[in-house]
């Protein structure tokens, strides 16, 4: 995965509600487990004619929005069964976030997990995007905030350690293997004081470095709310 800060991009739309993840990446190209190609078959079902010809209709076939990296579609999109095939497909096809009034949750956090940024705005900003496709818009992961052409801003919800992740452009399993030294600290530490018996000592080690991971993700939205409100007085002053 890739550092995910900051995106500026122009927004493909599907106006559709319900758009479910057979639709996104149908169940018969579930046979691989390659990320890379499934783009091309992402909506297959709607990018094609019954004669197999593109359909010159539908938003991915047009030219236009070549290089778009933010999807705008009708709400509770992602729904349907919890295929990680889904966001793979999207993100192969070029895109970086999704924006709808609402995201189906195991889409949610499968995309997330593969550094698809998933955002959800209120229906009446969607409903706008989706009326008006082809919008440039800023969206700053760091600050949780979507900007439009006329410099509107709007927040949109970012877990803490999701936030982490994707702006470290790792996925779950990299952010541990990044906190590899603390582990093995704790392992030493750990296994000194079980060696000489004293139990109390080592539950008192288990503690202390539970606080410290919980502290760890804590700190770091900490410290990008104190970035946020720096630079908001800067722009205030």
């Amino acid at each position: 995965m890739s550092a995910f800060t900051q995106l500026h991009s122009r927004t493909v739309v599907l106006r559709e509600r319900n758009i479910d993840t057979d639709q996104i990446i149908p169940a018969r190209f579930l046979t691989t487990t390659e990320r890379q190609g499934l783009g091309q078959h992402a909506f297959s079902d709607w990018r094609t004619l019954p004669d197999g010809t593109p359909n010159p209709e539908f938003p991915f076939n047009d030219p236009a929005n070549a290089g778009a990296a933010i999807l705008v579609a009708g709400r509770n999109f992602g729904c349907g069964s919890s295929r990680e095939h889904a966001p793979w497909a999207l993100s192969d096809l070029g895109l970086r976030a999704v924006i709808s009034a609402e995201i189906a949750d195991i889409f949610r956090s499968n995309a997330l997990k593969n550094g698809l940024l998933p955002v959800v705005l209120e229906e009446k900003i969607v409903d706008e995007l989706l009326a008006n496709p082809g919008l440039e818009l800023h969206i700053d992961v760091a600050r949780r905030e979507v900007m439009l052409p006329d410099f509107r801003t709007f927040r949109f919800p970012l877990d803490a350690f999701a936030q982490t992740c994707l702006i470290e452009g790792v996925d779950q399993l990299g952010y541990l293997l990044k906190q590899a030294p603390a582990i093995s600290r704790f392992e030493a530490a750990r296994h000194d004081t079980a060696r000489n018996g004293d139990t109390a000592l080592a539950d008192h080690v288990d503690a202390t470095w539970r606080g410290l991971a919980d502290s760890s993700v804590a700190s770091r939205a900490s410290a990008s709310s104190a970035s946020q409100t720096a630079a908001e007085v800067q722009h205030a002053s």
